[in-house]
């Protein structure tokens, strides 16, 4: 069972329907009191960072987050959720995230290439991850997106993508935190068997 965070920011119908698909039981909820009861949660995200960020902080989520990792729990977020698990945003200004990952979330600058990546692109992986188990390398998943991660620590970054003159972070790993900036519920079998890697792991 999976614990799906509602926190007015999400791609939650599609999440949801890739795991029904699965056969993986989920429960989508915007009460973080929720939270508590389950090892694996999920946090979706469409949209800009500081709105998101000041909807989990109001909602509680955040906190909730926190303890929930304190505790030893599984956390997935996707695209927009995984950049609120880093440390600041400069999305429209500057702003803090939750900062499990600590590093900053930036923009793609590119005189070549159109802003934001959107299709489909390889994912290179930097070392062994639970996310990419019966993946093979170099394989290609569904980005749509115009900022980007930088963890502090390169031990964090599970795999990588070329884009705009960058190879940027498009995965982490850390201590049963996972992040994904690609969309795997858009992304084919290669991105049914992240979800289905993550709700195993």
């Amino acid at each position: 069972m999976i614990f799906i965070a509602d926190y007015g920011a999400g791609n939650l119908h599609s999440v949801r329907k890739a795991f029904e698909y699965l056969g993986i039981r989920t429960v989508v909820s915007n009460d973080p009191g929720q939270l508590g009861d389950f090892r694996k949660v999920l946090l979706p995200g469409v949209g800009a960072f500081g709105q998101a960020v000041e909807s989990l902080n109001a909602s509680g989520f955040t906190e909730a987050l926190l303890e929930h990792i304190d505790k030893g729990g599984h956390l997935l977020g996707i695209c927009l959720g995984m950049q609120l698990l880093l440390g600041e945003s400069e999305e429209m200004g500057r702003h803090k995230g939750i900062n499990l990952i600590p590093g900053k979330v930036v923009h793609f600058k590119s005189e070549t290439d159109k802003i934001p990546q959107i299709g489909w692109n390889t994912v290179d992986r930097k070392k062994e991850s639970v996310l990419f188990r019966g993946i093979p390398d170099h394989t290609f998943f569904y980005f749509v997106h115009s900022y980007y991660c930088e963890p502090e620590n390169i031990d964090d970054v599970a795999a990588t993508t070329w884009f705009a003159g960058k190879n940027f972070t498009s995965a982490i790993e850390k201590n049963g935190i996972f992040g994904v900036q690609f969309h795997p519920e858009k992304s084919s079998e290669a991105g049914l068997q992240v979800l289905r890697n993550f709700a195993d792991c």
